[in-house]
């Protein structure tokens, strides 16, 4: 059975290792010329990504490649003497298995573990599915497959193709994210710097294997997205416009907009699908589901979607007419509880009053102050994101028997491998 992934980055990898593992043949294309090494920023993997990951053999790497900041001094606006953090002690707090790490570290790790034994086509991209499962590329002859997955982001185009525009199921929840990377060595190893005002915060962290700081921004507006979500002129303006006055430090991070090696900018916007499949398509990861880049979660919740969705399709022995409707039932309930965790986060990370600014130092100092025990049961107490990570189940999917399992397998730790 011949199944084709439309995206390189997270899902898309970790769904193409794990259908090989159950026997069937996958083929990966990706609109980028070769894997994103754009610079990235960090994204969280809880508990049960971590779990994926351990299963899949590459744990140790991801351990090796941790971007997650131990410290923080939070600035708030107008006043000078920073609240200092002890981050180790929230995140160790939040969930019982973290790691932070560059996105783009991650998709180089999970394409790492699926090179051997799955076909790569890059520089490419699909431009028509036909309901019988011919696929049109923009460059390659046309191709047939049984089934066709969307893994291609929050702009998904093979969601564009077979759903619709991306307007009828986006909901911009009021704020904006952009991250650009800063050159030299900024003294911040296991630091992160954050000021924070009234609707927006932005901060900056290090690390000795970066190459170079990253500046993170998010601020609110009620300004709709519109479609400029590849307009970088425009994306810095807003930058600038929303961040202006707020630091010295902030002002400084901004003059290399226009230097920069590497920029990120979205709209924080969240997906609301009633299904995420059609025929013999569907959608993982952020092109299905997506509760918002940098506040709910997305990476952990592509993970877990590519497991279930790959264990679903081998228990229904490749009939996707019964593994799509398990698939969407499975992840449900993880992907309406992102969402309604990401618009908690984005009003904590951006506070809306001067309050909430308050709110938000003191709150992560008395954590961070804390005994082990008392910090974790408020951590639970007063986060949704760390009651929604820690309660998510991982079905143990049978393995496929025999020389394509084998295969699949032969990358992976033997000590980590499923049993």
């Amino acid at each position: 059975m011949r199944i084709l992934i439309s995206g390189a980055s997270i899902a898309g990898p970790v769904l193409a290792y794990w259908l090989t593992r159950h026997g069937f043949s996958v083929t990966v294309v990706e609109r980028a010329p070769a894997l994103r090494k754009t610079g990235g920023h960090a994204v969280d993997l809880f508990r049960p990504a971590m779990d994926i990951s351990e299963r899949m053999g590459v744990l140790p790497r991801i351990e090796e490649r941790n971007a997650g900041a131990e410290r923080m001094r939070l600035y708030r606006e107008g006043v000078r003497h920073p609240v200092r953090v002890d981050l180790s002690k929230i995140f160790s707090a939040a969930s019982g298995r973290h790691a932070e790490i560059m996105r783009d570290d991650l998709s180089e790790i999970y394409h790492g573990a699926t090179a051997g034994d799955v076909e790569y086509v890059f520089g490419d991209s699909i431009t028509a599915i036909s309901p019988g499962g011919e696929v049109r590329f923009e460059n390659a002859a046309p191709r047939r497959f049984d089934l066709v997955v969307g893994a291609d982001g929050l702009h998904s185009n093979v969601r564009r193709l077979v759903f619709g525009d991306e307007s009828r199921f986006a909901a911009f929840i009021g704020a904006y994210f952009g991250v650009l990377t800063l050159p030299g060595d900024s003294g911040l190893d296991g630091e992160l710097v954050i000021h924070a005002g009234v609707g927006r915060t932005a901060g900056m962290y290090g690390a000795r294997h970066l190459g170079g700081a990253r500046a993170l921004f998010l601020f609110r507006s009620d300004r709709e997205p519109g479609r400029h979500h590849r307009d970088v002129p425009r994306q810095k303006e807003l930058l600038r416009r929303a961040f202006d006055g707020l630091h010295a430090d902030v002002d400084g991070w901004l003059d290399e907009l226009d230097r920069t090696p590497a920029f990120y900018f979205d709209s924080i916007t969240q997906l609301r699908m009633d299904t995420w499949s059609r025929g013999r398509v569907t959608l993982v990861g952020d092109a299905g589901y997506s509760p918002g880049p940098a506040v709910g979660g997305s990476t952990t919740l592509a993970v877990v979607g590519a497991y279930v969705l790959a264990g679903e399709l081998a228990r229904a022995g490749g009939d996707h007419e019964r593994a799509f409707p398990a698939y969407e039932r499975a992840m449900a309930e993880h992907a309406h509880g992102s969402r309604a965790v990401a618009l908690s986060a984005a009003k904590t990370l951006v506070p809306t009053s001067r309050l909430g600014v308050w709110g938000l130092a003191q709150g992560a100092r008395l954590i961070s102050a804390l005994p082990a025990r008392p910090g974790r049961a408020l951590v639970r107490l007063t986060t949704r994101s760390a009651r929604l990570y820690d309660s998510m189940t991982l079905d143990d999917y049978p393995l496929a028997s025999g020389a394509a399992a084998g295969r699949a397998g032969r990358e992976a730790d033997p000590a980590s491998r499923l049993r």
